[in-house]
């Protein structure tokens, strides 16, 4: 690089440039940077002759260049010891997921809860690293205070410090959270006017049970106590807020505070809230059926089960007549349609339903649940479900030969139902005697609902095709639960206060939004194993102080994406102290 001083008349501009040589071997110059005109460059020099500090710059800007490119000679000698204690691999995937913790604005969440409270360590190197090996390396507390120090970046706080900063941030929650659903808005563009609610449950490592933590209906089936946890999810698969109750808690009067404060806190004015059956008590739909003014400011969508429909309705969803396929007018009779030609259609039929209040509700002011039931029929689905139940059928008959039928399972759908059991004597008369064998009849009923799939709206003004493509996207909330169980390993959990227990939900809550963010930035073509395998297996050699750092991982399109969406790169053969320093600060530099 050089300086160029082009004079006018009155003045001169001062130039930065570069010689490159270009593709087709033609040499040309361009400019680096422009430092100002006469004025601007004699201000920066603070009282130094203007063009020896313009000359004195560009020499900075070369030596630092030539430092930053020069090929490095690292010397081993096979006489020569390691220093014992001396740290030699570093994990750098964790920069990749403080990119997005800073532009998040987590560590300014920090600094403002530290100005309410009085405490030595550092929050935000607490809550951070709390969150960088939840993803990376999850484990208990006192594993992650271990694990942290595989970053380059060393934790500059102790075990205690951990739990400490744990009953900080339980009572920082809402704040919290309600934060950073703010600041991701600048982050990533989040649709808000459709919500999707679900709930699960963890269970702990120990057998005590308190207020939080009760024995309940356990979704692992471990006879261990639990907390529940309701979470809500926007329409691109973002967390959005949660709330854990008791482990013994009914889940669907979890749905409506939770709502509640989601609405007052972050300002929504018209939501559609899609879940699935299990949530979607009478009371949970007309709460969320509102209207102010003539505008629907609250709606739902819902999955319905067919079985529970009344005995008219079973009847309409049944009747093979009157079906059609979304953008078609034709109508279809399913008696008539070739399952293996149309194994990938899925045909529709709906119709409004209007609920049967008695005279005494009508009286007292209530107003009957309008309500569009929309009934799809899929040759896939059916298909799928008379597979499963084969299983079902096959394990049960297993259960008849062992003997082991009698005790019978909490779950759902256990095989049990499939077995009948009677005791007779050789007359039919009822004795000691017990006869057990397959419920062909409960089988047989079953097997009418195959391939029929029904969901429950209160939507006017959409069209069935976009009701159901809402309602197909619950998947993700889904999988949201599955990656914090089983990527996060969020359970079992080991801490025993409540307030540490909502902490430690609190940061696999936050750990998920950065990581769902990384995927959309990803364009979600990579899975989430491939992507945290990928971040965990980045690491780089140290061979010795001031001797830079060596990646020892393998180039890949993921890893060639991770940097290209982060701003920076650690897959340069060497990465000079320099370099790396200027990584971690791109890291957290808000875009």
């Amino acid at each position: 690089m050089k300086l160029t001083v082009s004079k006018s008349k009155n003045s001169a501009s001062f130039y930065v440039q570069k010689t490159i040589r270009k593709p087709n071997g033609c040499v040309t110059s361009v400019t680096v940077e422009k430092l100002g005109n006469l004025t601007e460059v004699t201000a920066k020099a603070g009282g130094k002759d203007p063009y020896v500090w313009a000359q004195e710059y560009v020499n900075e800007l070369n030596r630092r260049e030539y430092e930053e490119n020069r090929e490095i000679i690292v010397s081993y000698s096979p006489s020569k010891l390691l220093k014992k204690g001396e740290q030699q691999l570093f994990n750098c995937g964790y920069l990749f997921l403080q990119n997005i913790y800073y532009e998040l604005g987590l560590d300014k969440i920090c600094r403002e809860i530290s100005s309410r409270h009085s405490f030595a360590y550092d929050l935000n190197d607490v809550l951070s690293k709390l969150i960088y090996t939840r993803i990376l390396f999850p484990s208990s507390k006192l594993s992650s205070n271990r694990q942290a120090a595989k970053f380059i970046e060393q934790p500059t706080f102790e075990l205690h410090d951990i739990y400490r900063a744990l009953s900080v941030l339980s009572q920082e929650n809402d704040f919290i959270q309600a934060q950073l659903y703010k600041n991701s808005r600048s982050v990533f563009a989040r649709r808000k006017d459709i919500l999707y609610y679900d709930c699960t449950n963890y269970f702990f490592e120990l057998e005590e049970a308190d207020d939080l933590r009760r024995y309940g209906k356990s979704k692992q089936h471990q006879p261990l106590p639990i907390v529940g946890m309701g979470l809500f999810m926007d329409h691109d698969g973002i967390p959005l807020a949660f709330d854990i109750y008791p482990g013994n808690k009914n889940e669907q009067p979890t749905l409506k505070p939770l709502e509640k404060k989601v609405i007052r806190d972050y300002g929504l004015e018209q939501v559609v809230v899609c879940t699935d059956a299990g949530l979607s008590s009478k009371t949970n739909r007309k709460f969320n059926d509102k209207t102010t003014k003539g505008i629907q400011t609250r709606g739902f969508i819902t999955t319905q089960s067919v079985k529970q429909l009344p005995g008219y309705l079973k009847d309409f969803v049944l009747d093979p007549d009157g079906w059609r396929l979304p953008g078609s007018d034709q109508i279809f009779h399913l008696n008539d349609i070739d399952e293996e030609k149309d194994y990938d259609k899925i045909f529709y039929k709906d119709r409004w339903i209007k609920e049967d209040l008695s005279q005494r509700k009508i009286k007292n002011g209530a107003k009957p649940l309008e309500q569009h039931l929309i009934v799809s029929f899929s040759p896939k689905y059916k298909n799928y479900q008379r597979k499963i139940r084969k299983g079902q059928i096959e394990r049960a008959q297993r259960l008849i030969d062992r003997g082991n039928y009698k005790q019978r399972p909490k779950n759902q759908n256990p095989p049990h139902r499939f077995i009948y059991r009677e005791k007779v004597t050789k007359d039919g008369e009822l004795c000691s005697e017990e006869i057990v064998c397959l419920n062909t009849d409960a089988i047989q009923e079953e097997e009418r609902y195959d391939g029929f799939y029904a969901v429950c709206t209160n939507l006017k003004d959409m069209g069935v095709d976009e009701i159901i493509r809402i309602n197909k996207k619950r998947w993700k909330i889904e999988e949201c639960f599955r990656i914090m169980k089983t990527d996060f390993k969020v359970r079992p959990v080991y801490l025993r206060t409540e307030d540490h227990i909502r902490s430690h939900f609190l940061t696999c809550f936050i750990a998920l939004v950065i990581y769902r963010i990384l995927e959309k930035k990803l364009q979600e073509e990579y899975t989430c194993e491939e992507i945290i395998d990928t971040l965990k297996n980045m690491v780089v050699a140290r061979p010795g102080e001031k001797m830079g750092y060596t990646p020892v991982y393998t180039r890949t399109n993921l890893t060639d994406a991770l940097h290209e969406t982060a701003g920076f790169r650690t897959d340069y053969q060497i990465i000079t102290d320099v370099n790396m320093r200027k990584v971690i600060r791109t890291s957290k530099k808000k875009k």
